[in-house]
């Protein structure tokens, strides 16, 4: 892992195509970050995307197998 210290207004580059900016510190030490990144890349909080791989996994064990082997194949 890397390890970097920012100040307001100051950039990070990942990848030459990818800046990861510090918009503002508040006082309780909230770290407001912009990130400029083409729109293929996909960016999501890290809580977001463990709640929606737990939700996946759920889902899957939901499946009644027994259904799906009826389905016929297009």
């Amino acid at each position: 892992m890397l390890v970097l210290s920012r100040k307001k207004g100051e950039s990070v580059i990942i990848d030459d195509n990818i800046e990861i900016t510090v918009i503002d510190v508040s006082e309780n030490g909230k770290v407001k970050l912009g990130i400029n990144a083409p729109k293929s890349v996909s960016i999501l909080r890290k809580e977001v995307k463990k709640a929606v791989e737990s939700e996946n996994r759920e889902a899957t064990r939901k499946v009644d197998m027994g259904a799906l082997k009826g389905l016929k194949r297009p």
